[in-house]
């Protein structure tokens, strides 16, 4: 009998302890999130990154049932925002909304210590914008090839820009001046609103920057679209022909977005994180709200975002040292 009392007596015991544990195990994997997030952006507000930001920040705040707020975190190109991202404490709570240029970073700032492909863990690839090729309309060509043969007749004069030195829509002039072997003055600007008052008054005779912000000048006969750069024909200005068409196959260029956060964060985190970007991305108003600004919705998901920046990565690591492009 009293050994009888003695095990019921050591039962209630381990399942008391085991009652008292539970709690501890269930708290070893917190619920996430707990506090608002941190999303950077390494751009101006304003911009297309930050306003592409501040759209996927209020939807995976209503998914994950946390605020995520936008920083704006300018500088070196977006680079300062990637580094901070990159070393921040991997829980979760720093995101960062990258556009295109995190691809050129190490090719263009050899000081950086940054790898954006090691550094950072992307969470979800959110949309795509092609790029434009304008001249102005008293530069007496319609095409790319008779943009190409005018280049050709009168080397070194004829003037273009893309947004700021180094990025994406620099980058795809060089490209397209390498491919056709012609000499052409790159005027360096600081970003799309310092070089659109030269390029409308016909001072600058070419650019290429996005569609979003140069179609209605298109459509308004202020500008001449020539060309698109992305692999095919967009809506917004489905007339004018891609780069590849005018005798450049295989030719593509264009601008990205999307959410990375620290490159060490633990697995379940990543899940809910690259979770609600998905479905962010892939909620109706989002797909029409990115459509409005010219952007061309994407899968929201994270292996899209991880082969694109490894792709682009590449691509423009080459033409950055063929061109012997530096960021002043």
């Amino acid at each position: 009998m009293h050994s009888a009392h003695l095990t019921r007596r050591r039962a209630a015991l381990l399942l008391l302890a085991a009652q008292t544990l539970l709690p501890v195990a269930m708290a070893q994997t917190p619920r996430f999130p707990t506090a608002p997030i941190r999303m950077l952006v390494g751009t101006p507000a304003g911009g297309t990154t930050d306003v592409i930001g501040r759209l996927v920040a209020q939807k995976m705040g209503e998914n994950l049932g946390q605020q995520v707020v936008v920083e704006n975190k300018a500088g070196a190109g977006g680079l300062i925002a990637a580094e901070s991202v990159a070393k921040a404490a991997a829980d979760g709570y720093t995101l960062l909304m990258a556009p295109a240029q995190l691809a050129t970073y190490r090719a263009l700032y050899p000081g950086t210590t940054l790898n954006p492909e090691t550094d950072l863990q992307p969470l979800g690839l959110v949309a795509t914008t092609p790029y434009v090729m304008v001249v102005h309309p008293s530069l007496a060509v319609k095409s790319l090839p008779e943009l190409i043969a005018h280049a050709k007749a009168h080397p070194g004069q004829v003037s273009y820009a893309g947004s700021t030195p180094g990025g994406a829509q620099h980058l795809a002039w060089e490209q397209i001046k390498r491919s056709a072997a012609v000499d052409m003055q790159f005027i360096p600007y600081k970003g799309t609103a310092a070089l659109m008052p030269d390029l409308l008054a016909g001072r600058l005779q070419a650019g290429i920057d996005n569609i979003a912000v140069l179609a209605p000048y298109v459509k308004s006969g202020q500008l001449r679209g020539i060309a698109v750069t992305s692999a095919k024909r967009t809506d917004l200005l489905p007339e004018v022909p891609t780069v590849a068409d005018s005798g450049m196959p295989n030719f593509q260029a264009i601008g990205w977005f999307g959410v990375f956060t620290t490159g060490k964060v633990p697995a379940a985190v990543l899940s809910a994180l690259s979770g609600a970007v998905e479905a962010a991305v892939n909620s109706p108003d989002m797909r029409s709200r990115l459509a409005a600004l010219g952007a061309e919705p994407q899968s929201g998901k994270a292996e899209d975002m991880r082969a694109m920046l490894s792709r682009e990565t590449a691509t423009w690591t080459r033409v950055i040292q063929e061109a012997g492009i530096k960021v002043q």
